[in-house]
């Protein structure tokens, strides 16, 4: 939480840096462990939304697994202490070389995504006298109804297995004698706030895995993936998805059979509200029809506004002054370093602290040196002084 106390310690603080609420993360862990423990679940922690070493070590210390998209991240994982049996690992273009290492990594699973990576995870392991454990990422054609670079369990996407490719798919199993299928994979997009998209693919689950189980093919592990949302527009009032809802809702719909283990990837759910960007403004330019509030923030430091028009909650934490509207606008050379159009903020003055919200996921992670700008800082709620 930012209090008057914080804000003060933030005016002695160079920005742009990033601020982790270390009390809200722990509490929407606590929520989080309670409701996969009250149904047996598992949870495998999606390191692409925050990778940070701080927040690393805190999700580990929760008991939950990782949930890797790039060898670098298995690494990362293993060297955070995340055990290897339960780092899962997904993307559509692993090299050899990142499947070398997380078959020495002795990973839980690969989550294949085409009939060649199966083939070349089978040679590899071979060549090294070893056997891979894999689940099947498979597409289940469902619109997420988030933005299109978010979604990615639609027909038309990159990502997973089609059904019409299931038969290509077990007769290379078959085939493979350093392959071990232990499970099916699911994950139909981000940021989804639609709670009927989640029963959709309950029953889009049970229908596909069907398919396997009437070839008496056995499904031991069931890999829902994550994509819950978060209130981007009212942090403040919803500062913890509903993670009750959720799995309520995953507990209704979704069939189980003996025996079989269920699995969750959450990423942006647990980390995207207890960090926020603090910059200061630079500048704040008149024109005849409207104002820009000038931040020294920018798409460096937190690329979701530009990259997909996403919305993020702002305010302007030094000044409890009169309501106007502002173009609230960042120093970088683009014109899409915009953090929003018309915002309502306090009267705004060269100096103020500006908080951008709900940017603990996808945000410090994807920072880059563009224009050569410094990489933002990062400061803890128990730590800054």
């Amino acid at each position: 939480m930012i209090n008057k106390d914080t804000v003060e310690v933030f005016k002695k603080v160079e920005t742009p840096f990033y601020y982790y609420d270390v009390e809200l993360l722990k509490s929407t862990l606590e929520l989080y462990k309670s409701q996969i423990d009250k149904y047996g679940y598992n949870a495998h922690y999606a390191l692409k939304a925050n990778a940070n070493d701080r927040i690393l070590e805190i999700i580990k210390g929760y008991g939950l697994g990782a949930d890797c998209v790039s060898g670098n991240e298995v690494k990362l994982a293993v060297k955070s202490g995340f055990s290897p049996d339960k780092i899962v690992y997904a993307g559509v273009g692993k090299s050899d070389k990142e499947i070398k290492a997380a078959l020495n990594a002795g990973i839980f699973s690969f989550n294949c995504e085409s009939v060649p990576e199966i083939k070349v995870i089978n040679d590899l392991a071979a060549q090294m006298g070893k056997k891979a454990r894999i689940a099947l990422r498979i597409n289940p054609d469902i619109d997420a109804h988030t933005h299109k670079y978010i979604s990615t369990g639609r027909k038309e996407d990159k990502f997973g297995i089609s059904p019409w490719a299931f038969v290509d798919v077990t007769d290379l199993i078959d085939q493979c004698g350093n392959v071990e299928l232990i499970g099916l994979h699911f994950h139909v997009g981000s940021q989804i706030t639609d709670m009927s998209v989640f029963e959709l693919t309950c029953r889009r689950v049970e229908e596909l895995q069907k398919w396997f189980i009437d070839r008496n093919i056995n499904i031991a592990n069931i890999n829902l993936g994550g994509g819950l949302g978060v209130d981007y527009i009212n942090p403040n009032e919803h500062p913890i998805a509903p993670f009750e809802d959720y799995f309520s809702i995953i507990n209704k719909n979704l069939v189980v059979r003996p025996g079989q283990r269920i699995h969750f990837e959450p990423g942006r759910a647990i980390v995207a509200q207890c960090g926020h960007l603090i910059s200061r403004v630079l500048y704040v330019k008149v024109g005849k029809q409207k104002k820009f509030a000038i931040l020294d923030a920018g798409m460096n430091d937190l690329i979701r506004p530009a990259l997909y028009q996403a919305y993020h909650d702002i305010e302007n934490i030094t000044s409890a002054g009169r309501k106007m509207r502002y173009d609230v606008v960042g120093p970088v050379c683009e014109s899409s370093d915009r953090w929003g159009h018309n915002r309502m903020l306090s009267k705004t003055q060269r100096g103020d602290i500006i908080s951008i919200n709900t940017a603990g996921a996808y945000g410090q992670v994807m920072a880059m040196k563009y224009n050569q700008r410094d990489l933002a800082k990062a400061y803890y709620s128990d730590t800054i002084k």
